[in-house]
C-alpha cells in the first residue's frame, strides 16, 4: 500500500466517520436507561464484549489512568456490574469480569441502541437498506485487515 491516499478514499473516509459520529450520538441517547455513566458503561462493554481484564488492561483499553480505571471499576464492582478474581496463572494479578447483571444490562443496552438504529432505517427502501448491510460488511472487512 503506498503512503498517498487517494482523494476518493480521503472523501469516502470522510464521509464513513461523519456519518459513525452521528449515528453514535444518536444511539447514545439510549444509554441513561442503563443507569450507567459513559465511563462505566465503556468499561463494562469492554468486559463484557471483549472478555476479563487486568486494571491495566481496562485502563489501556479506555484511554484512561490506572487511578480512574481503579475508581471506575471499583464503583462496577460495588453495584454488582463486575466481579475481581485472582488470575488462576499468577495469583498476583486480579482480573475483572463482567457479572451475569452486567452482561444484562450491556446487553438491553445494545438492544435499545440497535433498535434505534432499526427504527432510522425504517425510512429508507429495502434496497437501501441492503446497501447499508454491505457497507457494513465491507467497513468490517477493511477493520479486519
Amino acid at each position: 500500500m503506498s503512503g498517498e491516499l487517494s482523494s476518493r478514499h480521503v472523501e469516502a473516509a470522510d464521509r464513513f466517520h461523519s456519518a459513525a459520529i452521528h449515528a453514535l450520538r444518536h444511539v447514545r441517547r439510549e444509554d441513561p436507561a442503563t443507569g450507567l455513566s459513559a465511563a462505566r458503561l465503556s468499561a463494562l462493554s469492554v468486559l463484557v464484549f471483549g472478555g476479563p481484564r487486568t486494571l491495566g488492561e481496562l485502563a489501556a483499553a479506555e484511554q484512561v489512568r490506572p487511578a480512574t480505571m481503579t475508581r471506575i471499576a471499583q464503583s462496577l464492582v460495588e453495584d454488582g456490574y463486575a466481579s475481581r478474581a485472582t488470575d488462576p496463572a499468577d495469583g498476583r494479578v486480579v482480573r475483572l469480569s463482567a457479572t451475569p447483571n452486567g452482561r444484562r444490562v450491556m446487553q438491553q443496552g445494545r438492544e435499545r441502541r440497535v433498535s434505534t438504529l432499526a427504527r432510522l432505517l425504517e425510512r429508507l427502501s429495502p434496497e437501501e437498506v441492503a446497501r447499508v448491510q454491505e457497507a457494513a460488511e465491507l467497513v468490517e472487512r477493511a477493520l479486519d485487515a
